[in-house]
């Protein structure tokens, strides 16, 4: 539903250039569409990434000059074409054959000349805008997870589409602009020594262009900006009626959601209508004083020609340069924009590059051992995500190597957040989390991944092959590594059946694959990637009973020999470790194997006992008053 409104600076054919374009929509301009005209800091951040196509630049900039140098000197031929043709003598036949001969000259230099301006910078646009990108790309895979956990996912591929697009757009203008000035300024200076009265009188429209000017730009902006935010609100309808479209459907709520979509839609389409009125008034107003100034031209120029004042040739050379005189003003008028909107951009990109990256090796950081012993210590650990609001407090255990633990509790008691402790997803507030007897501060980030694996909750697949997916965290695994491991927990045979066996792309997410089936290949990635410690974030919590027995059995093949924490609901699950840790509002509350927290008679006893068939059913009073 979303209208793109262009406005263009003459036809392309005028100068042989692309025009720029205004664009109001939703995926064009973001979500401020006037920055600062200038801003030195954006400017110089951006400029690291200019910086090694600066060779490129230069060649670009002196094409555009000598592009503009023959736009000025193909008028002055023609006009001295025509005189030298209108003498009839000899000397005058001369001097049109060698007119001619020059034109054909200058024209195969501006042909060369654009190629080589459209090409040169068109390439160097697109090699900084690459390297914006995976810049950003690059350092969103390093930022910490407090900066991911509060950040909007359509908001950073904003930035990384849209911003980075308008930053391109700015970069390919800005050395238009160049010959767009100079093309100016040639002309007025051209009119002048041709005719310093004629010139002076054409000049007159500019006054008049500049008021119009000044009363049009305010106005425009108030237009293109609520063209803007109509359409971001349409678009954000569209998107919750997708992404929710199950609960549309079960609802039955489709006419509802259409009327209300439709009102949205509605007043997205006035938006744009005014926003294009103002964007198209310009162009009758451009075109009239155009024409205006050839009429002055013609009538006092004509009477200067039968007066016998002035040269025909030099009329016609006024008559062309007047015809381009508003190509350059109305560029200069879009690139206008676009700088605004490239510093609104270039700020919002800088604030992605300057996102601090918490956590970060120490300057002397050691890989973690191959042949550590693969134990596990949390040491009077205190954690929140807020410092002012602890996760956990105090928290101390040790699970042993070899040992499985299952690390059980209600929710919000801070077992996820221990997880993402051992695998340094973010740091402690105090204490120390112990991996092998060495502190996960002390080692590097990339032997801390290498040594311990993690199954989520929900299994995520992405978009490749299966064996690609399976040899995700190692990928110098041969094929026969990859169907071993599938068949140790249980997914081979699933996996021969899709139509391409291993080799089946797989859709987003998995395409059509069952939670249970999913989460299988994830087994067999864990146990492909053959780490030391093995993280089980409820793994099992979204199966179903047949499919939990299925994955029971994968998970025993998965444990073996390799310390496993396991993070689990299901009773079924926590029955089967060699210990059990019990957290309660951030704090270890007892611990044992499942006979002696039974015999304990607190919490988990009480869950039990209930029949409970998950710590999540049991009351947040009970769980509270047990507890204390």
């Amino acid at each position: 539903m979303t209208e793109e409104l262009e406005v263009e600076r003459g036809d392309v054919r005028d100068n042989g250039r692309r025009p720029p374009r205004a664009v109001v929509g939703s995926h064009r301009i973001e979500e401020e569409m006037f920055g600062r005209l200038f801003d030195r800091n954006i400017l110089s951040r951006i400029w690291v990434f200019v910086r090694p196509y600066r060779r490129q630049l230069v060649i670009s900039i002196l094409a555009v000059l000598v592009f503009t140098a023959t736009q000025l000197a193909i008028p002055l031929i023609i006009g001295r074409a025509i005189d030298s043709g209108l003498s009839g003598d000899a000397a005058g036949r001369a001097a049109l054959a060698w007119s001619l001969g020059l034109f054909a000259l200058t024209i195969t230099i501006n042909f060369a000349a654009s190629w080589v301006q459209e090409n040169v910078v068109g390439k160097a646009a697109e090699n900084v805008l690459f390297d914006i990108r995976t810049a950003m790309f690059d350092h969103l895979q390093d930022v910490s997870l407090s900066f991911m956990d509060k950040t909007e996912v359509g908001r950073l591929m904003s930035r990384l589409q849209g911003d980075v697009n308008a930053m391109q757009e700015f970069l390919e203008t800005s050395v238009l602009s160049v010959g767009d000035l100079v093309l100016l300024i040639g002309i007025i200076v051209a009119m002048l020594w041709l005719d310093w009265q004629l010139g002076l009188l054409t000049l007159l429209v500019l006054p008049v262009l500049f008021a119009v000017r000044v009363a049009w730009l305010p106005r425009a902006r108030v237009a293109f900006m609520a063209a803007h935010e109509a359409n971001s609100v349409a678009n954000g309808a569209l998107a919750e009626a997708i992404h929710g479209v199950r609960t549309v459907q079960g609802m039955e709520r489709q006419p509802v959601n259409f009327e209300l979509y439709a009102d949205k839609a509605r007043a997205t389409l006035e938006a744009n209508r005014t926003a294009s009125k103002f964007a198209q008034v310009m162009v009758p107003i451009v075109d009239g004083l155009t024409g205006t100034a050839m009429a002055v031209v013609v009538v006092l120029g004509g009477s200067m020609v039968l007066t016998g004042r002035l040269e025909v040739g030099v009329m016609v050379t006024f008559l062309f340069y007047i015809q381009r005189f508003f190509d350059p003003i109305r560029s200069l008028t879009m690139q206008y924009s676009v700088m605004q909107r490239a510093m609104a951009s270039g700020s919002r990109l800088i604030e992605v590059l300057d996102v601090k990256v918490d956590i970060t090796d120490a300057k002397d950081a050691t890989d973690l051992p191959h042949d550590m012993d693969g134990s596990v210590e949390f040491r009077d650990v205190t954690f929140g995500y807020s410092p002012s609001n602890p996760v956990l407090r105090g928290v101390n255990f040790r699970v042993e190597p070899g040992e499985t633990v299952a690390l059980v509790g209600p929710t919000g008691s801070g077992k996820s957040s221990a997880m993402s402790l051992l695998k340094r997803f973010y740091d402690v507030q105090g204490g120390q989390v112990i991996v092998g007897g060495h502190d996960v501060r002390d080692v590097t980030q990339a032997s801390l991944g290498r040594e311990i694996a993690m199954v989520l909750q929900e299994p995520y697949l992405f978009s490749g092959t299966v064996m690609e997916n399976i040899r995700y965290n190692k990928t110098d695994a041969t094929e026969q590594d990859v169907i071993e491991a599938a068949r140790a927990v249980g997914a081979h045979d699933f996996i021969s059946a899709l139509p391409e066996g291993y080799d089946t792309v797989m859709g987003e997410r998995g395409g059509a694959l069952s939670l249970g089936q999913r989460q299988l290949i994830s087994f067999a990635r864990a146990l492909v990637a053959d780490a030391r410690i093995l993280v089980l974030d409820e793994a099992t919590a979204s199966i179903d009973s047949y499919t939990e027995m299925l994955i029971q059995k994968a998970l025993k093949t998965l444990l073996t020999g390799r310390t496993g924490v396991v993070i689990a609901h299901r009773l079924a699950t926590i029955r089967d470790a060699d210990r059990i840790i019990v957290l309660q509002a951030g704090e270890v509350l007892e611990q044992g194997t499942h006979d002696e927290l039974i015999a304990n008679d607190a919490l988990y006893a009480q869950l039990y006992s209930a029949n409970y068939a998950s710590f999540d059913d049991l009351p947040v009073a009970e769980a509270s008053g047990r507890a204390s």
